[in-house]
C-alpha cells in the first residue's frame, strides 16, 4: 500500500497547487498581488522523508512562498502574475495531475485482478 499512499499524497498536492494557481490567475489584476508558488518536491519529500507527519507551517499545512518578480521587477501595479506562466502551470499541474491518477486507477486494477486470482 506504499505506492498507493505515495500517489494519495501526490494528488493531493497538485489538487493544492491547482487551487494556488487558480488564485494567482483570478487575482492577475490585482494591484500588489504577488505570485503565490509551492514547490512539489518539497512539499511530497516533507510528508514521505524523515520530516513525516510534522506540521508544517502554512494554509492546509503547505508552505507557500510569494514570488517576487521576474529577475525582481514586477508591473507598476506591484502585480507579479504573469497569466501566461501561469496557464502554462495550470496545465502541467493538470496532466501531472491526470497521470497520477491513471497510476492508481492501474495499481487497483492490478490488485483486483491479483484478488481475482487472476480471473475475469
Amino acid at each position: 500500500m506504499q505506492i498507493v499512499d505515495l500517489i494519495g499524497k501526490a494528488l493531493s498536492i497538485r489538487a493544492f497547487y491547482h487551487k494556488v494557481i487558480s488564485g494567482n490567475i483570478a487575482n492577475s489584476q490585482t494591484p500588489g498581488y504577488k505570485e503565490k508558488e509551492i514547490d512539489f518536491q518539497r512539499e511530497l519529500q516533507r510528508r514521505v522523508g524523515a520530516d513525516a507527519g510534522m506540521t508544517p507551517s502554512g494554509e492546509a499545512g503547505f508552505t507557500i512562498t510569494e514570488n517576487p518578480g521576474r529577475d525582481g521587477l514586477a508591473r507598476l501595479d506591484g502585480n507579479t502574475v504573469s497569466l501566461e506562466d501561469q496557464t502554462v502551470k495550470l496545465t502541467e499541474n493538470q496532466l501531472m495531475y491526470q497521470a497520477l491518477v491513471q497510476m492508481a486507477s492501474k495499481r487497483f486494477a492490478m490488485m483486483r485482478y491479483l484478488i481475482g486470482e487472476g480471473k475475469r
